[in-house]
């Protein structure tokens, strides 16, 4: 096989470092100004993400607790706590001046029937003795409400107030836990390690 046109091809110019210089046109510098722009609106949205993702937004439904009034929390056992709802974000909020409600068969048996009487108990006087303030995790809140003034549960709260004007006084436990407390302490006091 034979190339006949093969040597007669001039040789490409050799390309020196330097004998050109680069200029830039508008297409480089449009291009430098897309690439900031899209790495500031990625720079936002890795931002907003975090900020939704550690509760730094959740104050919008803290604006919506009433300071000046009680409110209820409904967990998903079962169990409510009426008081002050002082935190509130994305992992827990935070109640202080807590009350329960604690109910006692009417018939006295097990009686699915049988009328209940509600008493609303001030947390604190309990076996274990907790400080009046308690932290639930958001996953166990079904939902928390503020509460009227003129309801029943905010009229049994102003009504403990009234009667207890210098707080709660865990000595006399019969009017604030159910009596295996009063039981227990009594055993205790007597020497007893047994109730």
């Amino acid at each position: 096989m034979e190339f006949p046109n093969r040597g007669t091809q001039p040789a490409p110019a050799p390309v020196h470092a330097g004998s050109k210089k680069f200029k830039p046109s508008k297409d480089s510098k449009l291009g430098k100004i897309l690439t900031i722009a899209v790495a500031i609106v990625v720079a936002g949205l890795i931002i907003f993400a975090i900020a939704t993702m550690t509760g730094a937004n959740g104050s919008s439904e803290k604006k919506l607790v009433n300071k000046s009034k009680l409110q209820a929390v409904f967990l998903n056992t079962g169990q409510v706590y009426f008081g002050k709802i002082t935190q509130l974000n994305s992992k827990y909020l935070v109640v202080t001046n807590i009350y329960y409600l604690q109910s006692a068969n009417a018939n006295g048996g097990g009686n699915n029937n049988a009328q209940s009487n509600l008493t609303l108990i001030k947390l604190g006087c309990e076996l274990h003795e907790p400080y009046d303030q308690m932290t639930i995790n958001r996953d166990q809140v079904t939902f928390w409400e503020n509460l009227q003034d003129n309801g029943q549960v905010a009229k049994a709260v102003s009504t403990w107030v009234k009667q207890n004007p210098n707080g709660q006084k865990c000595t006399d436990q019969s009017n604030s836990s159910p009596n295996t407390s009063n039981t227990v302490q009594k055993a205790n006091q007597n020497g007893s390690t047994n109730p």
